[in-house]
């Protein structure tokens, strides 16, 4: 049941309620106005001066060198760098890694090992003259032994400590090419020692006839010199028997022996030696002949 009360107000249909709703999209404060000053482009006279001074402040300091110190062990680890150009890596290093022929030695160590000791010893022969010798001659005296030596046709052995370098064979080369010389000449002859065997308190005096009228001694002939390895041999034919003539180059490889390259052995005489193949005749197995 409905009451209707007469002091209320007259009600109103449903359509004519209009609810007060207000929609505010921008939730945030309008922005503030923001004013620009326009400045003239010329500064005042004080600012430029300012400027100009700062300016040429960094100038000189960016023209200014500087000197880095650095440690010892930190330019050992740094090599290769430089400051001109970066990081430029070390050029003139040789990659070894990538050298097939040292490659395939070190591949066979471990499946045949006397193969691999024979490649590396062939690579050292072909290259040994590219290898340094820290050290030249020997302190051990030179051994000298004679086989069955002939004057008349023999061969001269040589046997040294290490494989000699072009230099020590040159210089084995000269002083057995000034020994033939020598000898040839007739330069090594005992029957003539006139000065040798007079006395040393009294003044030096030479007889010219006497020394003419002495036997000559020549040296005939002589071959070229052949190495193989640490081993050489030489074959003579000085001639006479003529003791002298041996003297002079043994006293002459002492002391090349000792200064310059060591020669374990010296043998006068014999058709062989140990270790001398005679099969061995080309430049890669280690053989090499020298003309005196």
């Amino acid at each position: 049941m409905l009451n209707l009360n007469p002091g209320t107000t007259v009600l109103q249909s449903p359509n004519n309620v209009r609810p007060n709703i207000s929609f505010h999209f921008n939730i945030f404060p309008p922005f503030s106005t923001v004013k620009f000053a326009l400045r003239s482009h010329y500064a005042s006279p004080k600012t430029s001066f300012s400027m100009l001074k700062a300016k040429r402040r960094e100038e000189d300091i960016s023209s200014q060198p500087f000197d880095i110190e650095m440690d010892d062990d930190y330019g050992d680890d740094n090599e290769g760098y430089e400051a001109s150009s970066g990081f430029r890596g070390r050029e003139e290093e040789k990659n070894y890694d990538k050298d097939p022929e040292f490659a395939e030695i070190l591949g066979s160590c471990l499946d045949d090992p006397e193969k691999a000791r024979s490649k590396m010893e062939d690579r050292l022969r072909k290259k040994r003259n590219k290898i340094l010798h820290t050290k030249t001659g020997s302190g051990t005296p030179m051994k000298v032994t004679f086989n069955k030596f002939d004057f008349s046709n023999s061969y001269i052995w040589f046997e040294f400590y290490n494989t000699p370098l072009e230099k020590d064979i040159s210089l084995i080369c000269d002083t057995i090419r000034s020994w033939h010389i020598i000898g040839r000449l007739g330069g090594c002859n005992s029957m003539n020692m006139q000065l040798s065997q007079s006395p040393l308190e009294k003044r030096p005096s030479y007889d010219a006839i006497q020394g003419a009228n002495v036997n000559p001694t020549t040296f005939y002939n002589i071959g070229d010199l052949e190495v193989q390895d640490n081993l050489a041999r030489i074959w003579v034919d000085i001639g006479t028997t003529e003791p002298l003539i041996l003297d002079v180059l043994i006293n002459a490889l002492t002391q090349i022996s000792s200064d310059y390259i060591g020669i374990k052995q010296l043998v006068f005489g014999g058709s062989e030696l140990e270790n001398w193949k005679e099969s061995l005749t080309t430049e890669d197995a280690g053989y090499s002949v020298h003309r005196i």
